[in-house]
């Protein structure tokens, strides 16, 4: 079975797919409850790419995102390493960090806005703060806790200090130490804040306010928020155990968006919905892990074993679905058959020439508008995702090259956001289950 690869539509250098998925628009509130920490319907946040001010073309801003998430990679193998005992180097707990979309939002009493990393692979939320003894160039002035009258230091003994990975006491207030996979870290003292997102106030979110910040990637924006499955994290903070996004194209002038608490659930009208159950690795609880049991290309449900994509005793290997992460990595062994099954069913010369940063490209055919792809589908446990093309196939008009948005890692696998482009992806945190629709962005 294939599918009809449009090379109608150009935009700047990058040949786009348009793929329509009609539904009615769905109205939501936006309402806040003062309850502490617990909202009474929920809120929506509008995201941008991290280069989406940039005067990049499609293609370019892929070739980009192949190289952070290269470098994600690396942190998570650093995790796996630290997780497992395999690394003396490791001094304190990692966890992945940085991301693809910023969200803005804004701390303390008078209200001061800022533009955050959206991190679905950590669960603290942190800013730089006042004094600084290190920290990186942002664009908004950084967080005077001195001048706001809601900032709040956390005892040593709070909930929030306990479920730090690493932290210590000074004169009864909780100072935290948060490490990524490359050495890259945040310290400083914990706290409770009024965050604003959009038109709603939540007072009380624990954050890190950070006063020592090292290390690359943070300064897209200035700070995280964490939307891991943790304690720290944004959604379990706020004691609404669900949230969803829609990720457009990165061509796309229409913005991303993300959806907390009850607005989050998948309106029915929008498509039909495939659910998923989450599996829990206790060695990396903050990621969401995914059961994945096979891949079809074509009409050819791929050889590999479904062990493949298991988990391993000591927490290594498995599926996670990952916001932060631009292209779908397999384990390589399942790569190695996908690339193989692509090469029959694409019909078109291996292009081995260009440098895209892609592990498999094709070669296009000179004067053609169209271009014939197989179709493929993810089998996830409960849930077969048919995904459109233009979700795995990406092409390059000044290259002459179509390629699969798609690599191979080491041990572990991730699902990653050019896969989840408009798409509904919701989060259940109380069901332990993620839902898809596919849909405009525009629609929600």
């Amino acid at each position: 079975m294939a599918l009809l690869y449009s090379l109608c539509c150009v935009s700047f250098s990058a040949l786009v797919i348009v793929a329509l998925y009609v539904s009615p628009v769905v109205s939501t509130s936006r309402r806040v409850l003062g309850d502490y920490g617990k909202l009474e319907n929920g809120f929506r946040v509008t995201l941008k790419h991290v280069d989406s001010s940039k005067n990049l073309t499609k293609w370019e801003r892929i070739q980009r995102g192949i190289k952070r998430g290269n470098h994600r990679l690396q942190r998570l193998n650093a995790m796996v390493l630290a997780a497992s005992g395999d690394s003396a180097e490791v001094q304190a707990p990692i966890v992945a960090g940085n991301g693809e979309f910023l969200m803005d939002l804004s701390i303390g009493t008078p209200p001061n806005s800022y533009s955050a990393i959206l991190d679905t692979g950590s669960d603290l939320i942190w800013t730089q703060c006042k004094p600084c003894t290190q920290c990186f160039d942002q664009s908004t002035p950084i967080f005077d806790p001195q001048k706001s009258s809601t900032f709040t230091k956390l005892s040593c003994s709070s909930d929030l200090c306990e479920a730090l990975p690493q932290s210590t006491c000074s004169d009864g207030s909780c100072e935290y130490l948060y490490t990524y996979g490359d050495y890259s870290s945040t310290q400083g003292v914990m706290a409770t804040e009024i965050f604003k997102f959009d038109s709603v106030s939540v007072p009380n979110i624990g954050f890190g306010c950070g006063e020592d910040n090292e290390g690359d990637g943070f300064s897209q924006g200035a700070g995280l928020v964490g939307l891991g499955r943790g304690p720290l994290s944004l959604v379990s903070q706020l004691k609404e155990p669900k949230f969803s996004y829609c990720l457009t194209a990165m061509d796309e002038t229409q913005k991303s968006l993300l959806l907390m608490g009850s607005i989050a659930s998948a309106n029915e009208s929008l498509g039909e919905m495939r659910t998923t159950p989450l599996i829990r690795n206790p060695s990396q609880p903050s990621f969401y892990y995914l059961s994945l049991q096979g891949i079809t290309v074509g009409s050819t449900r791929l050889p590999i074993k479904e062990s493949t994509f298991a988990l391993e005793d000591n927490g290594s290997g498995g599926v996670i679905i990952d916001s932060g992460t631009t292209i779908t990595y397999l384990e390589q062994a399942a790569f190695s058959v996908l690339k193989k099954a692509f090469i029959l069913e694409m019909k078109l010369p291996v292009d081995t020439l260009s440098s895209t940063g892609l592990d498999l490209c094709f070669t296009l055919p000179s004067g053609s508008t169209q271009v014939e792809v197989p179709k493929l589908v993810f089998h996830f446990d409960g849930a077969d995702l048919d995904l459109p093309a233009e979700n795995y196939m990406i092409a390059d008009s000044s290259s002459g090259v179509i390629c699969l948005a798609m690599g191979g890692s080491s041990g572990m696998s991730i699902f990653g956001n050019v896969q989840q482009q408009n798409m509904l992806v919701v989060h259940d945190l109380e069901k332990e289950t993620v839902s898809f629709i596919q849909t405009q962005c525009q629609n929600i």
